[in-house]
C-alpha cells in the first residue's frame, strides 16, 4: 500500500511538472497521424488514412484546390487498421481494409486490442469518393485491387484469390484454387486476367489466371523463390526477381553469406523465361533490405527499373527490357526509398536522404537517363511521394521538427509546398513549444562513427538527467523531426515529452540501420554472432553521460522491438552507465535463433551457439543491478510474448529490480491509442522517478 502511494505521488509530481511545461504526454500525442496516401491513376484525386488518438477515418481531397473531405465516420479508438486504401481508375470509388496488423509477420489475422466480446474481422469496405458517411461493408478480405474497368474487385481471403463486384452488386466468388498461399495479385492491363504469386513454403511460383474454363499458366517455373512480378504494358510479357532457395550443404552461421537474385522476363504466351540481369555476387549485390526490396518496375520506354546495393548505397537503376548494360539512375552517397512510378511510366518519385542526412526529401528521376531532379530543398522533412494521375503533381507526406506528416501537394516546376489538412491538428497540440534536436554523431569505441538526433532542454539545472532513445527494426533511421513511420511518429513525440520534463534525450542512429550506406547497414558480428552494434549503443551512453550539462550518474535508457533488446543488453552489459531503462517487447534469449539439430550440422555450429548466447541479454544477468520496466502485449505478431515472460522470470531469481506493465489483447504496434497511452505514460514516469 504504502509503496502503491508513493507512486501516485511520483506520477503526480511528474504530471505537475509537466503542466508547468505546457503539455503533458496526452497533448503531445494528440497529433494526425497520416498513412496509406494515394492518387488515382486519372485527375487529381487523393485519398488517404488520418489516425487521431485511435479514430481513424478515410480523407479525401480532389485538386486543383484539394480541400480536405473527410469520408468515413468512425468515430471510436477501437485499435482497428484502416488499410489498402485504393481509387478505382475511374476515380468514382475509394475501397478500404478495416482490420489485422499490417506490420505483424501475419498481418491478415484479425486482432482485437479492445478485448471487445465480438470476434473480430479483416474486412473490405467501399464508398462512393463523393459521398461520404457510413462505410459500406463488401466482404471480409484484404489486399484488394480494383480491375482496369472498375467494375470488379479481387482480394484475398485464406490464402486465396475472390473477386467481387466493387458495388457489391454480385456476390462474391473463390476465382480459382491454387494449393499454397497466393499473394501479390495483379490485373493485366486489359483486366481479362489476373498475376500473382504462389509460396509453396520452399519455394515460389508466379502464375496467371485467365478464366475458370483455362488452367492456370505457370510463368517459368522452377526450385526457386520467385516473386515481385509485374505485366508489360501491353500485357504480353511478364518481368519477375527470382531468388535462391533454401538447402544444400550448411552453411556459415557467423559468417555474411552472399544472397543471389535476378532479374527475369518471360513471355506470356508460353510461360518460357530468360534472364534479364544477374545481381554481382558480392555481399553488397545481394538482394537488398530496403524499403520495399527490389521496387521492381516495367516502365515506359522498354525500361526496367529496380534497386540494388550493388555500389553500396541503395540506388535506382534502369534496364532495357530487351536486354542490356543497366543505367545506374541515382548515383551518390545518399540512400533512396518510397519508389512509385509515374502513371505514364516515365518517371520514378522517390524520398532520399541526398546532402540532408538526417531528412528526407522528394525527388523524381527519368526512366531511362540519370538526370535527378530535386523536387523538395530545405530543412523540411518529405517522404512516400505519390504522382497524380494527371501528370503535373506530386502528392507526398510533409513534416518539420515541430509539426506532425500532413499530406501535401506540389505543381511540377514550382517550389510551393501545398499543405492539406492543417486543421486536422488539435488545438491541445503544443507545436510552438516543441524543441527543434541536433544532428550529433560520435565514435563507437571499434572507430565505427555512430549518429544522432539531441534533443535539448533549453531550461533546467545545470547538471541534467539524460535518457538515451534505441529504435527498433533495426532497418531503421530516426530523423530530425516527425517520422513518417507510426511507430517512431509516438517515439518522436516521447522525447519530446521527456525533453520538455528537463532530459537531455538522445536518439541513436546505430549500425544495422539504413541511411548510412551498406557497410552500416550489415556490419560484421552483429546479431546473434557478437551484437556489435551494441558498440553504438554504448558508445552513445557514454557520449551522453560526458556531455557538460548531464549529470552522469542519471543516465537511462529505453527502446521497443530491437530497441528493447538492446536495452536489456544494456542495462545487463552496463548498468554502471544506464542507471533504469525501459524494454519494450524485446527479444532476450537469441537460442530461438539457432537452427535445429541436424545430423548435418553447421560448420560452424559451436562457435555460433556461443556468440548466440554472449548476444543475448540472459547472459548478462549477474551484471544486471540497474532497474528495468518490462512493458509487452500478449498478442504481439513480431515478438513472442513469451521473452518477457522468460527474462521477468529469471530477474526475479536474481532478484533484480524490475516492474512490468502488461496489455492484454494489444499488438506489437499499440493498435489501440488509450493503451498507446498508457504505455507512453507508463515510460515517462518510469524514468522520471528513476532519474529525477
Amino acid at each position: 500500500m504504502l509503496r502503491n502511494t508513493f507512486l501516485f505521488m511520483a506520477l503526480m509530481a511528474g504530471l505537475q511538472f509537466s503542466y508547468a511545461q505546457g503539455f503533458d504526454v496526452e497533448a503531445v500525442t494528440s497529433y494526425p497521424f497520416v498513412t496509406e496516401l494515394t492518387a488515382a491513376s486519372t485527375g487529381s484525386k487523393l485519398a488517404f488514412t488520418v489516425n487521431v488518438k485511435g479514430i481513424r477515418n478515410i480523407y479525401v481531397a480532389e485538386g486543383p484546390l484539394f480541400k480536405l473531405r473527410k469520408l468515413t465516420n468512425f468515430n471510436t479508438d477501437e485499435g482497428q487498421e484502416l488499410t489498402g486504401v485504393t481509387i478505382s481508375p475511374d476515380g468514382k470509388w475509394v475501397i478500404f481494409v478495416r482490420g489485422g496488423d499490417h506490420g505483424a509477420f501475419d498481418e491478415s489475422i484479425p486482432r482485437n486490442p479492445s478485448s471487445a466480446p465480438v470476434e473480430p474481422h479483416v474486412q473490405l469496405y467501399y464508398m462512393p469518393f463523393k459521398a461520404g458517411g457510413q462505410a459500406i461493408l463488401l466482404t471480409d478480405g484484404d489486399y484488394p485491387v480494383i480491375s482496369p474497368s472498375g467494375k470488379q474487385v479481387a482480394y484475398i481471403k485464406n490464402g486465396q484469390v475472390w473477386v467481387s463486384a466493387l458495388d457489391g452488386s454480385v456476390s462474391m466468388k473463390r476465382l480459382f484454387y491454387s494449393r499454397g498461399s497466393v499473394h501479390s495479385i495483379q490485373w493485366s492491363p486489359d483486366g481479362n486476367r489476373l498475376l500473382f504469386v504462389n509460396s509453396r513454403n520452399d519455394h515460389s511460383l508466379i502464375g496467371i489466371y485467365t478464366d475458370s474454363a483455362s488452367s492456370i499458366k505457370w510463368i517459368d517455373p522452377s526450385f526457386s523463390m520467385d516473386q515481385s512480378a509485374r505485366w508489360s504494358p501491353d500485357g504480353k510479357q511478364i518481368v519477375f526477381i527470382r531468388r535462391a532457395t533454401r538447402g544444400g550443404y550448411p552453411d556459415s552461421l557467423t559468417a555474411p553469406v552472399y544472397e543471389p537474385w535476378s532479374i527475369r522476363i518471360a513471355d506470356v504466351l508460353s510461360g518460357k523465361g530468360k534472364e534479364l540481369w544477374k545481381a554481382p555476387e558480392t555481399l553488397q549485390g545481394s538482394y537488398p533490405e530496403t524499403n520495399g526490396g527490389a521496387n521492381l518496375h516495367w516502365a515506359a520506354k522498354g525500361h526496367i527499373v529496380y534497386v540494388s546495393y550493388q555500389d553500396g548505397w541503395p540506388h535506382l537503376y534502369s534496364l532495357p527490357a530487351s536486354g542490356g548494360k543497366p543505367i545506374l539512375l541515382t548515383p551518390g552517397a545518399f540512400a533512396i526509398e518510397h519508389v512509385k512510378l509515374s502513371a505514364d511510366g516515365n518517371w520514378v518519385y522517390f524520398s532520399a536522404n541526398k546532402e540532408d542526412r538526417d531528412r528526407r526529401h522528394i525527388f523524381r528521376v527519368p526512366v531511362d537517363q540519370a538526370a535527378m531532379e530535386t523536387l523538395t530543398p530545405g530543412t523540411g522533412l518529405e517522404s512516400n511521394a505519390v504522382p497524380l494521375g494527371d501528370g503535373k503533381t506530386v502528392a507526398f507526406l510533409s513534416a518539420t521538427a515541430q509539426q506532425p506528416n500532413l499530406p501535401a501537394t506540389l505543381s511540377l516546376g514550382s517550389k510551393q509546398i501545398n499543405m492539406i489538412g492543417k486543421e486536422l491538428i488539435t488545438p491541445a497540440f503544443p507545436s510552438q513549444k516543441l524543441i527543434t534536436p541536433k544532428s550529433v554523431q560520435f565514435k563507437a569505441s571499434d572507430g565505427k562513427m555512430v549518429y544522432g538526433q539531441l534533443f535539448e532542454p533549453t531550461s533546467g539545472s545545470s547538471k541534467k538527467p539524460a535518457i538515451l532513445f534505441v529504435h527498433g527494426g533495426p532497418q531503421r533511421q530516426m530523423l530530425l523531426g516527425w517520422h513518417f513511420g507510426d511507430y517512431y511518429s509516438n517515439t518522436y513525440a516521447l522525447n519530446q515529452y521527456l525533453a520538455s520534463q528537463g532530459f537531455v534525450v538522445l536518439a541513436v542512429n546505430y549500425r544495422l540501420g539504413v541511411g548510412y550506406g551498406y557497410d552500416f547497414q550489415n556490419p560484421l558480428h552483429s546479431w546473434t554472432t557478437g551484437a556489435s552494434e551494441y558498440l553504438d549503443v554504448e558508445a552513445a551512453g557514454k557520449w551522453l553521460a560526458s556531455q557538460d550539462g548531464v549529470d552522469p550518474k542519471r543516465v537511462g535508457i529505453y527502446g521497443g522491438s530491437y530497441g528493447g533488446y538492446l536495452t536489456a543488453l544494456a542495462l545487463g552489459r552496463d548498468s554502471k552507465l544506464f542507471a533504469a531503462g525501459v524494454d519494450i517487447h524485446g527479444e532476450h534469449n537469441l537460442s530461438t535463433f539457432l537452427p535445429a539439430e541436424s545430423a548435418e550440422p553447421a560448420p560452424d555450429l559451436a562457435l555460433a551457439k556461443k556468440l548466440n548466447w554472449q548476444s543475448s541479454p540472459i547472459a548478462w544477468l549477474d551484471n544486471w543491478t540497474s532497474p528495468v520496466l518490462i512493458i509487452h502485449g500478449d498478442d504481439d505478431g513480431n515478438v513472442p510474448f513469451h521473452q518477457s515472460i522468460d527474462l521477468l522470470n529469471r530477474l526475479k531469481k536474481k532478484k533484480t529490480p524490475f516492474e512490468t506493465l502488461m496489455i492484454p489483447d494489444e499488438t506489437h504496434h499499440w493498435m489501440k491509442y488509450k493503451n498507446m497511452l498508457q504505455v507512453d505514460e507508463a515510460v515517462a514516469e518510469f524514468l522520471i522517478r528513476k532519474l529525477k
